[in-house]
């Protein structure tokens, strides 16, 4: 099993997913929707409607991979629709989601950029 922190990339599916979906319902979501090689070194989250299930998909060079984990009190905390299929995570923010927390109201302090005074 691969740890999150090893997916350079990691999408965050916004579209309604069918929980009755597995493997190839879900891969195909991926090529058709996403335009996303589903071969890519990625992983790709999905939640169902009611929030509190969770599916995590990536292909690991010698088959697929699915995660799922179901909340029993509380609900995945997602954003509003934007307007792609998809939100790029990185690894920390989907560790901090599958935490509880609310990644999309999280903002780190600004970067500083200074100049050198001669």
């Amino acid at each position: 099993m691969k740890s999150i922190h090893s997916f350079p990339n990691i999408y965050l599916y916004q579209g309604i997913t069918d929980f009755r979906k597995s493997i190839d319902g879900l891969a195909f979501i991926v090529e058709q929707e996403l335009k996303v090689d589903v071969f890519s070194e990625a992983l790709f989250i999905f939640v169902a409607r009611d929030r509190f299930k969770l599916k995590l998909l990536y292909w690991d060079k010698s088959g697929f991979a699915l995660w799922y984990k179901r909340l029993e009190k509380e609900k995945f905390i997602l954003p509003r629709k934007q307007g792609s299929q998809s939100i790029h995570l990185t690894s920390k923010e989907l560790e901090r989601m599958l935490e509880g927390l609310d990644i999309f109201k999280i903002k780190p302090h600004g970067n500083l950029y200074y100049t050198k005074v001669s």
